[in-house]
């Protein structure tokens, strides 16, 4: 609004500048002679007065004239240089807002990089609990499988004598000490419980038939069960029939003696892992080294458990009785 003002302004000042030529042109066309004073000088008149005052101000204005002109010429480029630099401050601002967009577009992705690039997320955290729960489980189960599998095998190894897999007995011929011979099958139907040693044992042979006997009454007290003490001699070259009878009567009425030849006594030794040797000889009295084991045998025979000499009479009537239920389930 300002910038057409001014434009009016400078066009009506050419007219006006016209206006007063005209006027000063009609000054000088009109004859007026020139004025003498009293004093006898000649003065000029006051249209020549005038007419100087009018091309002084002639000058005046056609220099405001080509000063306004030299203006609007340099406001028109510099409206322009305006207008440009108006231009170029928007696309400033549009490339500032469209930096501003890029800076959000670049704090969004940093954002995002921070979002995805962080030491613990959410994601990550239940993948680790995921894992470690995963990892206890198969650790547990296969903690519980093995224990299983060990108690399996336990109880296979253990059940293994009474279903007859034992290495440890199996037939023999012996002599009874009523001068019978019998075998092995002729103790199957009851329980039996075997010793091996001799009759000429100072101390340890007859301290085991007197746990045994003890043992086998307190086992018929406790289960009902009758079982059979069974005496195997492992010197035979002294243990006759007669010794032997008159020997194992000392212990119990239902202990049984056996006795046999040497070779005899070697199989049924060997058969039942006994272990028997000579140990010193002055003409004909010796002692005669061996196992210090009973052996548990169920009814078919089969071996079941060894009690050795560690065992007193209530541990070995308790272990036989807890054997004999066992074997009743």
């Amino acid at each position: 609004m300002a910038s057409a003002l001014c434009r009016t302004a400078s066009r009506l000042r050419p007219v006006q500048i016209l206006r007063r030529l005209r006027a000063s042109s009609d000054l000088l066309s009109s004859p007026s002679p020139p004025c003498i004073s009293d004093h006898g000088d000649i003065s000029l008149p006051r249209s020549l007065v005038t007419l100087s005052g009018g091309i002084e101000r002639f000058k005046m204005d056609q220099r405001r004239l080509l000063s306004t002109s030299a203006s609007d010429a340099t406001s028109k480029p510099s409206s322009g240089e305006s207008e440009t630099k108006s231009s170029g401050e928007n696309e400033k601002s549009g490339g500032s807002e469209g930096s501003g967009g890029g800076s959000d577009e670049k704090s969004e992705r940093t954002s995002g990089k921070n979002a995805r690039g962080a030491p613990v997320s959410w994601m990550s955290f239940f993948l680790l609990f995921a894992t470690g729960a995963g990892l206890v489980y198969y650790y547990d189960r296969e903690k519980k499988r093995h224990i299983e599998d060990i108690n399996t095998n336990s109880k296979a190894v253990k059940e293994g004598p009474s279903a007859g897999k034992a290495a440890i007995g199996g037939p023999f011929s012996l002599i009874r000490d009523d001068g019978k011979r019998i075998t092995e099958k002729d103790l199957m139907g009851k329980w039996t419980i075997l010793y091996f040693g001799f009759t000429h044992c100072p101390d340890i042979c007859p301290d085991e038939l007197i746990k045994l006997a003890a043992a086998i009454d307190k086992i018929k007290e406790k289960s009902g069960v009758d079982v059979v003490p069974v005496f195997i001699s492992v010197d035979p070259e002294r243990d006759t029939v007669q010794q032997v009878h008159e020997y194992v009567k000392e212990f119990h009425p239902k202990l049984i003696g056996l006795t046999g030849t040497p070779e005899e006594i070697k199989s049924v030794a060997r058969s039942y892992r006994v272990y028997y040797m000579k140990t010193e000889e002055e003409d004909s009295d010796y002692l005669v080294d061996h196992s210090i084991v009973m052996y548990l045998m169920s009814p078919e025979m089969n071996f079941v458990k060894f009690y050795g000499k560690n065992h007193d009479v209530d541990s070995l009537t308790d272990g036989v009785v807890k054997e004999l239920r066992q074997y009743r389930k």
